[in-house]
């Protein structure tokens, strides 16, 4: 399993930005994917996963700012998020399956969102 983000950067408060993360080693259109983020000194924080079967979930403190979607064709999974916050602000990170533990070798490395002015 591999798995890269990208997209990361700085961006005002109220912008957007769209990440994207590159599948490869496993049969990416079997599989529910998710995106976490995390803070220094705090764990990964669940925002939103994306079923085998394009069923959508979302964390409360993102709903109907963030969009996932998923494009099997090229194993890439995204996370368009608009009206960015400063509380945003964290290293984003995919991941494979759609919930539970994640094994260390199922996770990207991340990728860094900073929404500042």
């Amino acid at each position: 399993v591999q798995l890269v983000e990208s997209g990361g950067g700085l961006v005002q408060p109220g912008g957007s930005l769209t990440l994207s993360c590159a599948a490869s080693g496993f049969g990416f259109r079997y599989y529910g994917m998710r995106w976490l983020r995390q803070t220094p000194g705090k764990e990964l924080e669940w925002i939103s996963a994306i079923s085998a079967v394009n069923e959508p979930s979302y964390a409360d403190s993102v709903k109907g700012r963030f969009t996932i979607s998923r494009d099997n064709d090229k194993k890439m999974l995204y996370l368009q998020m608009n009206n960015l916050k400063p509380e945003d602000t964290a290293v984003y990170v995919c991941a494979k399956n759609f919930a539970g533990k994640i094994a260390d070798n199922e996770r990207g490395q991340g990728t860094q969102v900073t929404v500042s002015s």
